[in-house]
């Protein structure tokens, strides 16, 4: 969390699918996945969603101030089935980010390792030594005058990878209050949206997507 006090957007949910087993939700910035420890931490969007469908239950999740497609369980086997298919990376996700800079190549694979930055948390760090692997695919699909726009695909799911591994290459998301520094940080919002999600239905294993247009 950074110093800002929390001031989460209202409005109604975004529902993008709903069905006896999912619930599918465009998470919008600057709003928790899950409450944060206090009271004032409390409004997120899983609290939201349980508010209009009481059975929904986490899957995963989002840093606060990244947007887009988030899903829930509606039934504990759903839970379960869903949980594996992260875990074992079987769910797909794509996102779409501005960076700072354009880069020279066109796109790439990030392969560095990432550990928790104890002394800073929650900033994590690339650490060759002792971090767990991380990969991230990237393509440039825009270039906007000193900045670019990219497809990200992560290939492992670290915390903040794609914010981290973006710094590394030299190009950090555009907003980012914890990774930009100077004019790349003073932007209204991180721009980080998770435009789509690929998974399989846990009530008849065929494969679904979800999709969320870009806000920015």
């Amino acid at each position: 969390m950074t110093g800002a006090a929390y001031a989460p957007p209202e409005g109604p949910l975004s529902i993008l699918h709903a069905d006896r087993a999912l619930l599918v939700l465009d998470k919008p910035a600057g709003l928790l996945s899950v409450p944060g420890k206090g009271p004032h931490l409390a409004d997120c969007l899983l609290a939201r969603a349980r508010a209009a469908f009481p059975g929904a239950l986490l899957v995963h999740r989002l840093d606060r101030d990244t947007s887009g497609v988030m899903v829930f369980a509606l039934s504990p086997a759903a839970q379960r089935h869903l949980g594996l298919q992260f875990e074992r990376r079987g769910a797909q996700k794509s996102y779409i980010a501005r960076v700072w800079g354009e880069p020279a190549a066109e796109g790439g694979t990030i392969d560095l390792p990432l550990i928790v930055d104890w002394p800073n948390r929650p900033l994590q760090k690339v650490c060759h030594a002792t971090g767990r692997p991380a990969r991230t695919d990237w393509a440039v699909i825009g270039r906007e005058g000193g900045t670019a726009r990219l497809r990200l695909t992560p290939l492992t799911g670290r915390s903040h990878q794609l914010r981290v591994h973006l710094r590394a290459l030299g190009h950090p998301i555009l907003g980012d209050p914890f990774y930009a520094d100077g004019p790349a940080r003073a932007f209204p919002r991180l721009m980080l949206h998770s435009e789509t999600l690929r998974l399989r239905h846990p009530d008849n294993g065929r494969e679904i997507a979800f999709h969320a247009p870009c806000p920015f």
